[in-house]
């Protein structure tokens, strides 16, 4: 039985627990043109201020900051934040499409990771915004578990 090699995440969006309830975990696919998957590669992508919506029917990526890839040529660079065309299936496109019209709900890229066949995929969370008082709770609910952690730890 062969072992799957462990994904590889290129792009990693930690504050996105902090600011905001994630409800699901989708994954899609993405379009990406040689250059890009060469720069996600070297680890240096951003998706920190990225989204997930809607265009013409489809779902797209914005604001996803991938920079170029520097041993290409000037000829061969991509645009570094353009909108980057997402699959899914259509029927889970018309599930997302409709709880995004109708909920309120935001998509937000959790992660761009390279799976075992060496493609890249988008972890994308469906997220609806935390007030400030959220995030204070969370902070002390985190707080809480490490100090619990550290006295369990010096106990025994």
């Amino acid at each position: 039985m062969a072992q799957s090699a462990p994904e590889r995440v290129a792009a990693q969006n930690r504050r996105a627990r902090f600011d905001y309830f994630i409800d699901d975990k989708i994954e899609a696919g993405i379009i990406l043109s040689g250059t890009e998957v060469k720069s996600l590669r070297s680890g240096r992508a951003s998706i920190n201020e990225s989204y997930a919506g809607e265009r013409d029917g489809e779902l797209y990526l914005f604001n996803a900051y991938i920079p170029e890839y520097q041993l290409a040529g000037k000829f061969f660079q991509h645009e570094v934040r353009r909108p980057r065309k997402l699959l899914v299936h259509r029927r889970e496109l018309g599930k997302l499409l409709g709880q995004i019209r109708r909920d309120g709900v935001t998509m937000i890229p959790m992660s761009i990771y390279f799976n075992d066949r060496g493609i890249a995929k988008v972890e994308i969370g469906l997220a609806r915004g935390k007030r400030k008082a959220d995030k204070r709770e969370t902070e002390k609910e985190r707080d809480w578990k490490r100090d619990k952690a550290r006295l369990m730890r010096n106990r025994g």
